[in-house]
């Protein structure tokens, strides 16, 4: 579908060893309004090399494929190529599976049974750098970090004034966190929170460097295992 807003198209590349799944995602990846499909790969090897080829936004990536599986063809283009966000599409959500893609890089984690309208939500959110979870995942991802809760940072019981300084997130860093968690880009957020953007960019670089994350993928999986968000 041609694109009448006047901005660029997100290019992406779907990777699918099935070739009628793969064929039927770029057929309805074509009817959404933004979008274009810049290629398509059989298995994990050929989405690399079509990503250097290419350089897409976005890559829509199965997880079992020969060669070269979705979790070491994520971790090859979010070394190689960190300016294309990865968006996992597969039927499995198990943890294994999802913490090896997220670990891996990959922004956004589907499952098969996602409709139309959030897989384009989700395409759209990795190419302007915001992650999106299936709600099934953002559950998966609360119910490891129950059955294996992570020790509590030292100064737990600190002060929110004295968490600035020691790892801890003060109160309205939490809040950032629990709405990056949300799906809320930096926009969103100071709406929200009723601060400027700026303010939203230096709580979110703080949020990184105390929680040891390096993208949104990492900090949402540090507020769910950490009791920030939970599951919608």
């Amino acid at each position: 579908m041609p694109d009448t807003s006047g901005e660029p198209a997100v290019t992406v590349v779907v990777a699918d060893d099935q070739s009628a799944v793969r064929e039927g995602l770029v057929l309805l990846l074509g009817t959404l309004p933004g979008i274009t499909v810049a290629g398509q790969a059989a298995d994990g090897e050929e989405a690399v090399e079509l990503v250097a080829a290419t350089r897409p936004q976005v890559v829509l990536m199965d997880l079992n494929m020969p060669r070269c599986d979705g979790v070491a063809a994520t971790t090859r283009i979010t070394a190689e190529h960190p300016e294309t966000k990865v968006v996992v599409l597969t039927t499995y959500a198990d943890d294994v599976s999802i913490i090896g893609a997220l670990r891996a890089g990959a922004l956004g984690y589907l499952t098969k049974d996602a409709t139309r309208a959030e897989i384009g939500r989700a395409v759209q959110a990795a190419a302007a750098g915001q992650a999106v979870l299936d709600p099934a995942v953002q559950r998966r991802l609360l119910d490891a970090a129950v059955r294996a809760p992570e020790a509590v940072p030292a100064a737990a019981a600190a002060s929110a004034d004295a968490g600035a300084d020691s790892g801890e997130l003060t109160p309205r860093e939490a809040d950032v966190l629990r709405l990056i968690a949300e799906g809320q880009s930096n926009r969103e957020i100071a709406r929200t929170l009723f601060v400027s953007e700026a303010t939203v960019k230096t709580h979110v670089n703080r949020i990184f460097a105390k929680t040891g994350s390096r993208d949104r993928a990492q900090a949402i999986r540090y507020a769910y295992s950490h009791g920030y968000a939970l599951p919608t």
